[in-house]
């Protein structure tokens, strides 16, 4: 429940350090909890797709530490305390920042706390998003807790678990609506790929925040990753991107020249076995509502002209919109729906807007009766 947002960092790169003249950031914090003395706070910064140590600082008797460094461009800096390594705290640092926060380790959820922040508005909105982890990581220790004693009756065990499934869920929209109010906030690039795993549902969420930041930190590769998910983690509601390519007779064909239909877009290749066992499918469908306003445009991600050509014959696949550049995974077509495995639809409404994605089976059929009726 208590998630650590470390193993996130592998997916960004920060920005090339800019011209201009570095600033001093610094760091005082308390941290209390701790048992003894003679702890250290690791320090490292992410620099280019690496984590590089950066400083060590000693943490006083009364829990007390600081560090400070030049600053040329924001920079997302890493501390781990001596024998909690795995407890990361992220600290987002602008030039010129001055920040301080304390936080008591909680031994019974193994995570630090931050209580209290101050400084910038990064180091805000950092507390606010551990505060929430925290609360719901306790409420999930409680549920755990008794989840596991052996007097625990099976319809008990079922009922925590609705609980832990509905704790998850709030702790989601509670994070969520604490994004939606910090859209301009930097850390929240990184704070948003808490929802990485489930873009296309906050698609909306990706795009304010990368409506908010992407003016004022157009070069920073936090905001670039989101802005590249907000390209490619394409949900329902939203506007289906065009793709134009030649079909097998060279010819050019859009996507959009089927506006006022309902399509599917169906990336497939000849090489690929599930793809050719949901073709019998794709074709009965085909069949079955066409006459009634269905189309299917059909990318390949094929490299040779043959085996495509043998494919679309083979299994019968009768429409005219086949189209391939024959690049493989590196299919223009593929790359603006951010496709990364086949086979991937996208069915898209009369006006152009995204319905669902990855529909196959009974599952295809059924959203098809339900558009068009038996």
């Amino acid at each position: 429940m208590y998630k650590n947002i470390k193993t996130l960092l592998c997916a960004f790169l920060l920005l090339a350090f800019s011209n201009s003249n570095a600033q001093k950031v610094s760091v005082q914090a308390k941290i209390s909890g701790l048992k003894g003395n003679g702890y250290k706070a690791f320090v490292s910064v992410v620099v280019g797709n690496a984590v590089q140590p950066f400083d060590t600082a000693v943490i006083d008797a009364k829990g007390n530490l600081k560090f400070s460094a030049e600053c040329k461009a924001p920079s997302l800096y890493l501390l781990n305390i001596s024998e909690f390594e795995k407890n990361t705290l992220h600290l987002m640092l602008e030039p010129g920042d001055k920040v301080n926060f304390e936080a008591v380790y909680d031994d019974t959820l193994s995570a630090f706390h931050i209580v209290s922040a101050k400084g910038s508005d990064n180091i805000r909105l950092y507390q606010q998003f551990n505060d929430i982890l925290y609360q719901c990581g306790q409420q999930a220790r409680r549920i755990d807790n008794e989840y596991i004693l052996p007097s625990t009756s099976e319809r008990r065990k079922q009922e925590l678990s609705q609980q832990m499934q509905q704790l998850q869920l709030s702790q989601n929209i509670a994070v969520r609506q604490l994004l939606e109010k910090n859209t301009n906030v930097l850390l929240s690039a990184f704070l948003v790929t808490y929802f990485d795993n489930d873009a296309e549902t906050y698609a909306d969420l990706f795009e304010a925040v990368d409506n908010g930041l992407k003016e004022r930190y157009a070069d920073n590769q936090f905001v670039k990753y989101v802005d590249n998910k907000v390209r490619t983690s394409l949900g329902p509601g939203r506007m289906a991107p065009e793709i134009e390519m030649k079909d097998p007779n060279g010819k050019i064909r859009k996507l959009s020249d089927l506006r006022g239909k309902v399509v599917m877009i169906d990336f497939w290749a000849s090489w690929c076995r599930p793809c050719r066992m949901e073709n019998p499918n794709v074709v009965k469908l085909y069949k079955k509502y066409h006459d009634k306003g269905f189309e299917i445009y059909s990318v390949s991600l094929d490299k040779s002209r043959d085996p495509w050509l043998l494919a679309i014959e083979q299994d019968g696949l009768e429409w005219p919109n086949h189209v391939s550049d024959l690049n493989g995974w590196t299919s223009s077509g593929g790359a603006t729906y951010g496709i990364t495995s086949v086979p991937s639809t996208v069915l898209i409404d009369r006006q152009g807007r995204i319905i669902a994605r990855n529909l196959r089976g009974e599952q295809l059929a059924n959203k098809l009766k339900e558009i068009f009726g038996e």
